[in-house]
C-alpha cells in the first residue's frame, strides 16, 4: 500500500496507460482521481477498480477544464500528491511539408500544452505535502520514444513529446523549492488505442490493428512481446513513491529495447551494416588479389 492516504490524478484514465495507472494506484492505497473526456469509458474504469476511484470529465485540450479537475481533487481531499499528466492523442499525422497550422497548433495543445497546465494548476495544491522520507509530491509526465528521434511516430507528435521532456527538466527546478519532484515516462510500443483510433478503417478491425502493432514492436525490439500499459504503470507508480524520493528531472525509457538500435544490436542472425561493409571489403580485396595473380600469369 504505498499510497496509503494519498491524492491521486490520472488525465487520460478511460483506457490503455491511463486506466492501467489509476487503477495500480487506487489498488494500492491511494485516493484516484480519474479523468477523460471518455465518461463511458472512465466511470467503467471507476466501476471496476479497486479502491477509491473517482472519475472527473476533463478534456485537456482545454485549460478551464484542466483547472476545474485539480480544484476539485484538492477541495474533496485536502491536496494533491501525484498528478500524471498522461492524456494526449497521436495528433496530426502529415509531415513537415504538409501540415497545416491548425493541425500542429491542435496537436501541440493535446501533447504538450495539456501537460504544461496540469502542471500550472497542479502545484498550487502540491506544496508542503508531506512524505515518509521527504520526498515531497511528485508529477509524472509522459513522453515517448518519439521525443529521441524521427521515425516512431508523426512529426508534430515527437515534437511536442520532446518538449515534454524539456518541460519536465525545467519544471523539475522550477519546483524544487517546493519539495516536488517532476519525472517523465518514455513509452514504447504500448498495445493501446493511440496507435488505432486515427486510423480510417472501421471499429470492428481496431482489435486486430492492435493485435498487429503489438506483433510488430514485438519483431522490432529486444523484448520479444508487445508492450502493456501495466508496465508504464509500474514505472509511473515507482517514480511518484517514495522509493524515487532521490530521483527528480529525468525520464525512464519503457520500450522493452526498441531503442537500444538496429536488429543486429540484439539479432546474431540478422547482419549489421557494417558487416555488410567489411564483407564487400573482402570481396573487393579478394577480386583484386585474383586479378592481380592473373596479371603475373
Amino acid at each position: 500500500m504505498r499510497f496509503s492516504g494519498k491524492t491521486v490524478v490520472v488525465t487520460g484514465a478511460a483506457s490503455g496507460i491511463g486506466a492501467a495507472t489509476a487503477t495500480l494506484f487506487a489498488h494500492e492505497g491511494a485516493v484516484v482521481f480519474a479523468a477523460d473526456i471518455n465518461e463511458e469509458g472512465g466511470k467503467m474504469v471507476c466501476d471496476q477498480g479497486q479502491g477509491d476511484l473517482r472519475f472527473v470529465h476533463c478534456d485537456v485540450s482545454d485549460t478551464a477544464s484542466i483547472k476545474a479537475l485539480m480544484d476539485s481533487a484538492a477541495s474533496e481531499t485536502g491536496g494533491i500528491d501525484t498528478v500524471f499528466n498522461n492524456a494526449a492523442a497521436g495528433g496530426a499525422r502529415a509531415p513537415i511539408d504538409e501540415i497545416e497550422p491548425d493541425e500542429w497548433d491542435m496537436t501541440m495543445d493535446l501533447v504538450l500544452r495539456s501537460v504544461a497546465f496540469g502542471i500550472r494548476y497542479a502545484v498550487p495544491h502540491m506544496k508542503g505535502r508531506p512524505s515518509t522520507q521527504n520526498g515531497g509530491a511528485s508529477i509524472v509526465n509522459v513522453s515517448s520514444v518519439a521525443a529521441i528521434g524521427p521515425g516512431y511516430s508523426p512529426t508534430a507528435f515527437a515534437v511536442g513529446k520532446a518538449g515534454v521532456l524539456h518541460l519536465t527538466k525545467c519544471a523539475a527546478a522550477d519546483l524544487a523549492q517546493y519539495g516536488i519532484r517532476v519525472n517523465a515516462v518514455q513509452p514504447g510500443f504500448i498495445n493501446t488505442n493511440i496507435f488505432t483510433t486515427s486510423l480510417e478503417i472501421p471499429e470492428e478491425m481496431k482489435s486486430m490493428a492492435k493485435a498487429v502493432i503489438a506483433q510488430s514492436s514485438a519483431n522490432a525490439q529486444p523484448v520479444a512481446r508487445g508492450g502493456q500499459p501495466k508496465d508504464i504503470a509500474e514505472a509511473v507508480a515507482y517514480l511518484a513513491s517514495d522509493a524515487a524520493s532521490f530521483v527528480t528531472g529525468t525520464s525512464i525509457l519503457v520500450d522493452g529495447g526498441l531503442t537500444v538500435g538496429p536488429r543486429h544490436c540484439w539479432d546474431e542472425e540478422a547482419e549489421s551494416p557494417m558487416a555488410a561493409l567489411l564483407a564487400m571489403e573482402e570481396q573487393v580485396k579478394a577480386a583484386a588479389a585474383a586479378g592481380a595473380e592473373a596479371a603475373n600469369t
